[in-house]
């Protein structure tokens, strides 16, 4: 059974509906203490970091997402989800994540006719050959992004896929462990966005 953590700053409905159309059974989780009961996970998240680690806080998610990640279950960070999972965001201010992956969250830099936030669809460039996740895509894939900000990991190894807006390269996704993270919306991204989730949810696909 997959979970999708309900902090009241996500698209849930569009995850949900794109899981179950691969045939995986999904349900929202509004309850922290739900979260070990879910064989994966998934955090999505739209809006402003500040909003959304507030929101976080405010509902007791922080430590059992924490919690989670160290259980060796499955976690994937979706768009400002990914985001949440790092140490700190300087959206508007300076605020601190949930530290799973170390590094920060920034904006991209103004430049010539840069449209930003960066809307709509781009390519993957892959930095990890052969990572499950990206199991028959190819690289050059187009995936659909809405974003002003950007993750900066403390350590290339945990670098999945990056991707080119203007240009400045930016990661894509990521992967440390058993915590899984994209900037992109694979509930937008068509055919490939369905593989990247079919990828990610297939050892639970079937009920137990």
């Amino acid at each position: 059974m997959i979970g999708i953590i309900d902090y009241g700053m996500g698209n849930l409905r569009s995850v949900q509906k794109a899981l179950e159309r691969l045939g995986a059974r999904a349900e929202i989780i509004s309850n922290p203490c739900q979260l070990l009961d879910y064989s994966s996970v998934i955090l999505p998240g739209v809006g402003a970091f500040r909003d959304a680690i507030h929101e976080l806080h405010k509902q007791d998610f922080v430590t059992p997402i924490q919690d989670y990640t160290q259980s060796g279950k499955s976690l994937l960070g979706i768009c400002l989800g990914m985001q949440l999972l790092f140490d700190r965001s300087f959206e508007d201010g300076d605020y601190e994540g949930l530290g799973i992956i170390k590094g920060d969250v920034v904006r991209f830099e103004p430049e010539p006719d840069l449209k930003i936030p960066h809307m709509g669809w781009n390519s993957l460039e892959f930095a990890a050959n052969g990572h499950p996740l990206l199991n028959g895509l190819q690289a050059g894939s187009y995936v659909y992004f809405v974003h002003s900000y950007y993750v900066r990991p403390a350590s290339p190894a945990v670098i999945t896929a990056q991707t080119r807006h203007g240009s400045q390269k930016f990661v894509s996704m990521v992967n440390q462990s058993n915590v899984y993270a994209t900037q992109f919306h694979p509930e937008k991204s068509q055919q490939v966005g369905l593989r990247i989730l079919k990828n990610f949810v297939e050892p639970t696909l079937l009920p137990t």
